[in-house]
C-alpha cells in the first residue's frame, strides 16, 4: 500500500466518521457543539442539531470521493492531477480546522460556545489539522 493510497483511505474513513457523527448521531453532536442544556431550549438549538444533515451529506460525498480515489476509478495518471485532489482534501481539512481557530483562541481566554481544546471536539481540531498537513505536504512532494 503506497502512503498516496494510506492517505486517501485515511481522508475516507475521517469523512465517513463525521458523515455518522453530523448526520446519524446529530442529536450526541449538537450537545457537544451547545454543551450547556439551559441554552438548547429554542428553536435555534434545533435548527443547529438538524443542519447536521447538511453537514453530514457533505461530508459523505467527501468521503466516497476518496474511496473512489483509492480505487483510482478517474484513471488519474499524472502526479499533477493527485497532486490537485490532495489539495482540494487539504482544503476541505483546513476549512474544518481554521473554522474552529477563532472558537480555540476564544477558550484560551475564558470563552467561547463550545470547548475546542477538550473530548471530542480536540480530536476534530488535531484529526483536521494533521490530516490538512499530511494532504498538502503529499501535494507538494508530487508537485516537486
Amino acid at each position: 500500500m503506497t502512503a498516496l493510497t494510506v492517505l486517501l483511505a485515511l481522508n475516507a474513513i475521517w469523512f465517513a466518521m463525521a458523515f455518522d457523527a453530523f448526520y446519524r448521531r446529530r442529536k450526541i453532536f449538537g450537545k457537544v457543539m451547545v454543551p450547556i442544556q439551559a441554552d438548547r431550549d429554542n428553536s435555534a438549538y434545533e435548527a443547529l442539531v438538524e443542519s447536521g444533515r447538511f453537514m453530514g451529506g457533505f461530508n459523505l460525498a467527501l468521503s466516497a470521493f476518496n474511496v473512489m480515489l483509492v480505487f483510482n476509478f478517474g484513471g488519474f495518471e499524472a502526479d499533477t492531477q493527485w497532486a490537485t485532489l490532495l489539495i482540494f482534501n487539504a482544503l476541505a481539512h483546513g476549512s474544518q480546522f481554521f473554522g474552529n481557530v477563532p472558537m480555540a483562541m476564544q477558550n484560551r481566554r475564558g470563552g467561547g460556545l463550545w470547548p475546542v481544546f477538550k473530548g471530542v471536539m480536540l480530536l476534530i481540531f488535531v484529526i483536521d489539522f494533521t490530516l490538512m498537513v499530511a494532504n498538502a505536504a503529499m501535494a507538494f512532494w508530487l508537485l516537486a
